[in-house]
Order: structure tokens, then C-alpha cells, then sequence
């Protein structure tokens, strides 16, 4: 964990970067730009799914930050791993620290967690001064706020953990592309869930996608005057998938390393 936070020390500014920019251009062109072109007024492609008074940006801030958390957890493990298992073989040297296998695996998705809370924290700055109509946010319980991001951070490492371990490192790429991108878009990101309700089988079918709790629990803690899936259900089915993709994960780099 030092030898990491020693790196990343090293590389703040890529890594602020790298977490800001998606969630900044997205802030800028739907809030700011579209807004200024379309004569002034506050244009919000989802009026009909928005409560009186709402504004894209609203819809945007829990999504912007399951991106952030997402992207950040991912980038974080999956892209080190396709270089450690690389030619060089890295990982060799992690591994042979006074600990068991599986203990190395979870230092990389509790690291990463961590990077994606700071990811998650920088999207709020932006979302207060760029938009041109006010970002409305109300934290309607602070321990559930709490639980999904500590499980939302946790659960992009195992994620991964899993895609790191699970494709070749040359590889790392196109997976970004075909994996990466699809379930972010199809992670009710840019809509909350239940307006896909004219849509039945999509609205289905997002359900094995787990980007989607991570948008509606941060929707439902910080915008609970949207349409959002019931809390209980959210907290339940982050906890499944984070032990589904932990145990995938783990299985996988041991796996990887053994072999």
C-alpha cells in the first residue's frame, strides 16, 4: 500500500487529470455550452423524467460520479496489471511479500477504492461552477451516502481486479472499448432507471449491468426527489456484485500468478 501511494504521489497530476476530464467535458457541453446555445434557456434533455425545478445537471451529478468512481477504480487496477503481468512480469515482485496472494489482490481494490472516492469528491466542485443552471443536491441520509460510496469504490476495483486479470495485456485496450464504454452508457449514467420504463427489456436487461446501482445509490442519496430504485435493493445487490467480482477477481489473479 505505501509502495502505491509512493507512485501515485509521484503522478497526482495525471491521476487528477485522468479522473476530472470525462465528468468536466461532460459539465461543460450539456450544462454550460448547449444551454448558451440554445438562446438561454435551461435545456434538459430529460425534462419529462425531472422533477418540478430539476435540471440536467442534477441528473448528471450522480452519474458524473459513478463514472468518476468507475473509471477511477478501473484505470487504477486494470491498467497496472496488464503491465505487471506483462513481459516483465512485475508482479513477481508484489507477490513475494510476506503475505498470502489474495491479500496482495485485495490491497489493489482497496487502493483503488480509494482513488475512486477522491474521483467521486472532484466531480462536485465542477458540478457547482459549471453549469448554468444551479445543481440542486440534498443529502437525505448521510449513512447511506456513505455506505454506497465506500461499496461503489470497492466494488469498481473488483471490477477491475476481474478485467485485469481476465484478458492479456494487450488486450487492456479494446476491452476499455467494448466493455468499458457499453456498460457505462447502459448504467443509467445520463437517465435514471425508471425512465427507461417504455423500454421494458432494456430496462431488464440493465439490471446484470452493476454501474447501474452505483447511479441510482448516489441518485437516491443525493437527488432522492428523482425516481430511484428502493434503497434496500440498491445496498443488496452492491454488496452481491462486489462479492461476486471480488471472488472472480481473486480467483483470476491467483490464477495468473500461479501459472
Amino acid at each position: 500500500m505505501l509502495r502505491d501511494v509512493f507512485v501515485l504521489r509521484r503522478e497526482v497530476g495525471p491521476f487528477l487529470v485522468r479522473v476530472a476530464m470525462n465528468p468536466l467535458l461532460f459539465l461543460f457541453v450539456f450544462t454550460y455550452v448547449m444551454p448558451h446555445i440554445s438562446g438561454g434557456g435551461a435545456l434538459n434533455p430529460t425534462a419529462n423524467m425531472v422533477a418540478a425545478g430539476g435540471s440536467f445537471g442534477t441528473v448528471l451529478l450522480p452519474g458524473l460520479m459513478a463514472v468518476a468512481i468507475m473509471f477511477s477504480g478501473i484505470a487504477a487496477v486494470a491498467l497496472p496489471l496488464a503491465q505487471e503481468f506483462g513481459v516483465t512480469r512485475e508482479i513477481d515482485d508484489r507477490v513475494m511479500c510476506p503475505l498470502p496472494i489474495s491479500a496482495v489482490a485485495a490491497e489493489k481494490i482497496v487502493f483503488s477504492a480509494l482513488q475512486s472516492i477522491v474521483a467521486a469528491g472532484l466531480v462536485f466542485p465542477l458540478a457547482y461552477y459549471i453549469p448554468s443552471t444551479p445543481v440542486t443536491a440534498h443529502v437525505a441520509s448521510w449513512p447511506f451516502l456513505i455506505a454506497v460510496l465506500i461499496l461503489a469504490s470497492l466494488l469498481s476495483g473488483a471490477l477491475g481486479l476481474t478485467i485485469g486479470t481476465s484478458v492479456q495485456p494487450k488486450q487492456i485496450g479494446l476491452v476499455f472499448g467494448v466493455v468499458v464504454v457499453p456498460i457505462t452508457f447502459l448504467g443509467c449514467v445520463y437517465y435514471p432507471w425508471a425512465a427507461l420504463g417504455t423500454l421494458r427489456w432494456l430496462q431488464i436487461g440493465v439490471l446484470a449491468n452493476p454501474i447501474v446501482y452505483i447511479s441510482e445509490g448516489l441518485r437516491a442519496a443525493l437527488t432522492p426527489s428523482m425516481g430511484h430504485m428502493p434503497e434496500a435493493m440498491i445496498l443488496a445487490l452492491l454488496i452481491f456484485f462486489l462479492a461476486l467480482l471480488t471472488w472472480l477477481g481473486m480467483r483470476g489473479f491467483r490464477r495468473r500468478v500461479v501459472g
